[in-house]
Formats: structure tokens, sequence, C-alpha cells
């Protein structure tokens, strides 16, 4: 009875300890019990709650928080930019997944204030969307089912990574959005999957992760192949707006991609998936040579 006594607080200390966290801006989140009540901020944020095993504890998405598509039945509190903060206190979450970027600050400010503790996540790197997977599991207790998918997705794009390793280079322009024109750079995480898959970024070596262009730029790089993920998942509108330059070396080789955007630009396991996609692509255009 003596030796469990003073076990007692030690594991309690043990438990407490595993409730704590790395955010994605270095701040350290602790709980003092596991999440059960979470809200989730952003439409990757709901898809690596549910990949660490907590989906059933989500109380709270925003718009376009459509997979899986158990959580399109999930009360939405707005857009990522604009949330309903009232509809949000009224559904007593116990932590909160904040976009770093993509949040407005004062809105996740207001929040903490409210005493809603705030996890800030966003990936950048392969290892960021395994390690975001297990630290939510641990916030959740759930920490099985998380290490389980944090795992497959960190050996699937290792094995990837080894497949395409020695990969003929081909030049890729990557369409991130039409209005204005944007692309991104090797920073990106996108950049990282068309790299991966043997691509080189024309540009690559922009400053900005998300830079603007137009299209004498792109003309001016002549790219063996664009992709492009458009806005929707079968939007290919993007794509035929190329086709007025026959000169283009991707247009004249053919060489006009799409990917869902939903699987490329997310930081959430779906990415294998869509990097698998990626490099196929740039495969088709590299037999067309």
């Amino acid at each position: 009875m003596l030796a469990l006594a003073l076990l007692g607080p030690v594991a309690g200390e043990v438990r407490a300890a595993s409730l704590c966290a790395i955010d994605d801006r270095d701040r350290e989140v602790c709980l003092s019990a596991p999440a059960e009540r979470i809200a989730a901020l952003s439409p990757g944020a709901t898809e690596l709650v549910y990949a660490a095993g907590a989906g059933e504890k989500v109380v709270a998405v925003v718009a376009y928080s459509d997979y899986p598509p158990e959580a399109q039945a999930v009360t939405s509190v707005g857009s990522h930019t604009r949330m309903d903060l009232e509809t949000l206190v009224s559904l007593r979450p116990d932590l909160v997944i904040g976009w770093v970027t993509g949040n407005p600050p004062e809105q996740l400010e207001t929040i903490e204030a409210l005493g809603m503790p705030v996890f800030y996540i966003e990936p950048r790197d392969f290892e960021g969307v395994s390690h975001a997977i297990e630290r939510l599991a641990r916030l959740a207790d759930t920490r099985e089912a998380g290490d389980r998918e944090a795992a497959e997705f960190r050996d699937g794009m290792a094995a990837l990574a080894e497949r395409y390793a020695e990969a003929e280079p081909i030049s890729v322009f990557y369409q991130v959005w039409d209005e204005p024109l944007m692309t991104i750079n090797d920073d990106h995480l996108i950049g990282k999957v068309l790299t991966l898959c043997g691509g080189v970024n024309v540009f690559g070596e922009l400053s900005r992760l998300v830079p603007r262009i137009d299209d004498e730029s792109v003309l001016a790089a002549d790219p063996e192949a664009i992709l492009a993920g458009g806005m929707g998942e079968e939007n290919r509108e993007w794509l035929a707006h190329w086709e007025q330059y026959p000169d283009l070396a991707a247009v004249e080789r053919g060489n006009l991609y799409f990917v869902p955007p939903s699987l490329i630009q997310r930081p959430t396991p779906r990415l294998l998936e869509g990097s698998r996609l990626f490099c196929e692509k740039l495969d088709r255009a590299r037999d067309k040579r």
C-alpha cells in the first residue's frame, strides 16, 4: 500500500508530462487532461486530427473541411480567415488547433484570452507532417493510432524518395493560383514534393514561399511540364489558359497536368497519395522526350 502510494504522484507527473507538446511556434502547450473537445481551424488541421486517431473528439471545423467525409457533419465555425467566435465558445473546446500563417492572429489571441489552449501547426516538410500527427495524438491521448499513421506516412515518403533518387531531372512550373498568378519556391512543401520526384522548379530560387509571377515569366522559363491544382477537385481551366502559347515546351509536348489540390496543397497524410500522383505526371513528361 505504501509503495503504491509513493508511486502515485510519480505516475501522475509522468502522465502530465505526456500531455505537453511543442507547437510550430515553438510554444509548449500543456493540458491537465487529454483533449476531449477539439476545434480544428483549417481543413488541414481537421485531417491531421483525424489522422491522429482523435476524429471522434472534433467538435468544430471551418469551411472546406471535407476530409474525411465524416468531418462534414461537424459544426462549422466559419472560414479559416473569419471565425464565428460566439459559436466556437459555445462548443466549449478544450483544445484549439490553429494555423500559423492562415488564421488571423487577433482571433487566435482572443481565443487564448478566453481560456482555450491553442496549439499552432504548419508542417513545412515531410517529417513535419508525421511529427504533427504524433504531437496531436499525444495531446488527445490517442498515441497508438497516431504513431501508426505517422509511421506509415514517414515510411511511404521515404520509399518514394528512394524510388526517384536517380530520376532524370525535368523542369517544372507548379501553378498554385491563377489571379494573381502564383507559384511556389523550393522551400515550400509542394516544392519539396517537386524535388523529390526529380523535378526542377523553374521558380525554386525565388525568395518568397508563394511568389507572384506573370505569364511572361513562365514563357521565359519555358518549363517542360506545368502542373496545377486549381480551385476544386475537378477544375482544369487553369491548364487551358496555357494552350494559347503553343510554343511553350509544356504545351507543345502535351505536358499540362492537373493534380487534385487537396492531395498536394494540404500538409496531411494524403500528401503521400498526391506525391505519388505528382511523380507519375513527371514520369509521363519524361516519356515524351
